[in-house]
């Protein structure tokens, strides 16, 4: 598979270079490659998606990217440093894709320990630790032990964690994962804001709505390669027009003749709805449902989204 080429990026702070990780399986040694060469780069101020399906080797990725693994071969740099480099990671905010948060300290506690590992201290630390609770939206328990909080209040506690220091870059693995319709809007308002401020979101998810709606540029990979890669305006076919027909009262003798001009078909509160791509076909269609004397219910434009790229090229 030819890999596609890194789009150029000016004042990159995160570049990744024939990033590779092979594991080997307990008791067999049996070599698995989780990750195949990638590489990727992202410019500062952006807000960059890493997608892929379980197992394309995005996690694996993004542990390799924080120091947290080894690369079997490849090179990482941030902020024009190679990793591993402590001085580096210190300016860099990292929210894993399963945060363990010590259950008997409260979300305070928690963050204060961890902005204390990334050097700050004293009253600026207290005001900043009360500051970033509130802004992940559970200010209202602040000193209420972890184990009695919800997972989406624990998500949240973590993100404090990686905001406490005011990082240039953010990795957030899965930072939607665990809450609720109004905690992932607020943690996209979250990400907006930080880019607002001139720091840089590299984050994945499975949640491709949020994505489309936030990122400047994305990075798909499949089985462990990268497989699209660039903005999202270059990404989505601009070109190729598609539509949603719906029509009530079809006979199975239309459905018949509908089948093959369709390129997909559902049923939706009794009606047929069908996608078609093109002028053509959405002339052939109506034109089939008129003769037959079926009911016309709509005829709707769609434009391609980032879920209909991700089926497309990843799956």
């Amino acid at each position: 598979m030819t890999e596609p080429a890194i789009a150029t990026v000016p004042d990159v702070v995160l570049r990744a270079e024939g990033l590779a990780k092979t594991f080997r399986k307990p008791f067999t040694g049996k070599r698995v490659e989780a990750v195949r060469g990638i590489g990727f780069e992202v410019g500062r101020g952006e807000i960059f998606g890493f997608l892929g399906p379980n197992g394309a080797g995005k996690t694996t990725s993004i542990k390799m990217v924080t120091g947290l693994i080894a690369p079997t071969a490849g090179s990482i740099e941030i902020l024009g440093k190679r990793v591993p480099a402590p001085d580096v990671m210190g300016r860099v905010g990292f929210l894993p894709e399963s945060p363990y948060v010590y259950p008997y300290l409260t979300p305070r506690e928690f963050v204060s320990l961890c902005g204390t590992l990334s050097g700050l201290g004293g009253a600026s630390l207290k005001k900043r630790v009360v500051e970033v609770i509130g802004r992940v939206g559970i200010g209202h328990a602040i000193d209420r032990p972890a184990r009695a909080l919800s997972k989406g209040m624990l998500q949240r506690a973590a993100l404090a964690a990686a905001l406490v220091h005011d990082p240039e870059l953010l990795i957030l693995d899965e930072p939607m994962s665990g809450l609720d319709p109004v905690g992932r809007k607020e943690v996209r308002d979250l990400i907006v804001e930080e880019k607002l401020r001139g720091n840089t979101v590299f984050f994945s998810s499975h949640i491709l709505s949020d994505v489309e709606m936030l990122c400047d540029r994305v990075c798909i990979l499949r089985q462990g390669q990268v497989v699209v890669s660039g903005t999202l305006r270059e990404l989505l076919v601009q070109n190729k027009r598609r539509s949603e027909v719906t029509v009530a009262n079809a006979s199975e003798s239309l459905r018949a003749l509908l089948t093959p001009i369709a390129t997909a078909m559902r049923e939706a509160g009794g009606a047929l709805v069908l996608e078609v791509e093109g002028d053509d076909a959405v002339r052939a269609v109506v034109e089939r449902v008129l003769s037959d004397g079926a009911r016309l219910e709509s005829v709707t434009p769609k434009r391609e989204t980032l879920e209909d790229l991700f089926v497309r090229e990843a799956l």
